[in-house]
């Protein structure tokens, strides 16, 4: 199985500018699920959270300032990357856009190198092995780029499966993941797998990295590292 790619949700009503805007962020690597409007967006964030989210303002039903506001409240999603698209040019628009809790904000017309750089760098913030950078935690190194893990300076030998769960580990330490979650993120979303599946691989990972020291079980909750 290939390495996950990162999920990028679109939220635009216009068709033939989302559609534009899936083909580039595909062409980029990214996975693209696409919403109409806010109820779908708010409905697949709740199925899966993405990566990304690139929301327009203006979409019908629910707006995409109060799809951001309502993202932002929640204690599961408030830490996905938000890229408000708008027309809305002036100042009071663009402030109240990134005081609603936007992190990045895109006036149209916009260029689509632009936009993608934009996206790769929210991208940066919340999945770093994505772009090749290395990740550290304690002991264990986890080279992105090469494919490679030490712990104390000698080799970790892993397969796919654990490795990608552990680049999970490491992006985001101390975070506490449910099973659902780690399915969504480092399984295929749409294999036919049940949460034993993941105590499995965990226990996998630990095996490996010498020991149960690292990566903690919650009770009731799932698996956090450290």
């Amino acid at each position: 199985m290939s390495p996950t790619k990162p999920r990028v949700l679109l939220v635009e009503d216009e068709p033939a500018q989302r559609e534009v805007l899936a083909y580039n962020l595909a062409a980029e690597g990214f996975e693209v699920e696409q919403a109409p409007d806010g109820d779908e967006a708010l409905l697949l964030v709740s199925e899966a959270a993405p990566d990304v989210i690139v929301l327009d303002w203006m979409l019908p039903g629910v707006s995409g300032i109060e799809v951001c506001r309502r993202l932002k409240m929640r204690s599961e999603t408030r830490t996905i990357p938000i890229i408000m698209l708008s027309a809305r040019a002036e100042e009071v628009d663009r402030v109240r856009g990134l005081e609603t809790g936007a992190d990045d904000y895109v006036i149209k017309p916009y260029s689509l190198v632009e936009l993608m750089a934009r996206v790769r760098t929210q991208l940066r913030r919340v999945r770093p092995a994505t772009v090749g950078q290395t990740l550290e935690f304690e002991d264990i190194v986890l080279d992105a780029e090469t494919h490679k893990v030490t712990r104390s300076g000698k080799p970790v030998q892993l397969g796919p499966t654990e490795f990608r769960l552990l680049t999970t580990f490491l992006e985001r330490p101390s975070r506490v993941w449910s099973r659902e979650q780690l399915l969504s993120r480092v399984w295929d979303r749409d294999a036919d797998l049940d949460t034993r599946t993941v105590d499995v691989h965990v226990g996998r990972l630990r095996k490996a990295l010498g020991g149960t020291d690292l990566i903690r079980t919650v009770r009731g909750a799932g698996y956090a590292l450290g």
